[in-house]
């Protein structure tokens, strides 16, 4: 199981979502190929429903240890049912304009 296939499991099993992306952008970086190091998160479940962004990112984090995994970057889109849409712009990352030889 790849990294972000472990991520969805245990944000899954916490959070019960309506929908859930775990996305590897690590490819989009200069990283080394293969490399899962920045990943995207699309996930929208009830318990975020009347919570504030900084605590559903805190609920998030506590579920994935950045650390433990290497995780250099997770971009967080959470949402509750009645905010989220599939067509929502704001879940597209942008370029990254940064890293080691650019």
């Amino acid at each position: 199981m790849n990294l972000a296939e472990t991520l969805e499991v245990a944000l899954e099993q916490e959070f019960q979502p309506t929908h859930i992306e775990v996305v590897n952008e690590s490819h989009m970086h200069n990283v080394a190929p293969g490399s899962e190091s920045h990943f995207k998160v699309v996930l929208v479940c009830e318990a975020f429903e009347g919570k504030p962004l900084i605590a559903r990112h805190r609920s998030v984090n506590a579920v994935v240890d950045m650390s433990k995994h290497g995780i250099h970057a997770l971009a967080l889109h959470t949402y509750a049912p009645s905010e989220w849409t599939k067509d929502d712009e704001l879940a597209q990352s942008p370029d990254c304009l940064g890293g080691n030889g650019k």
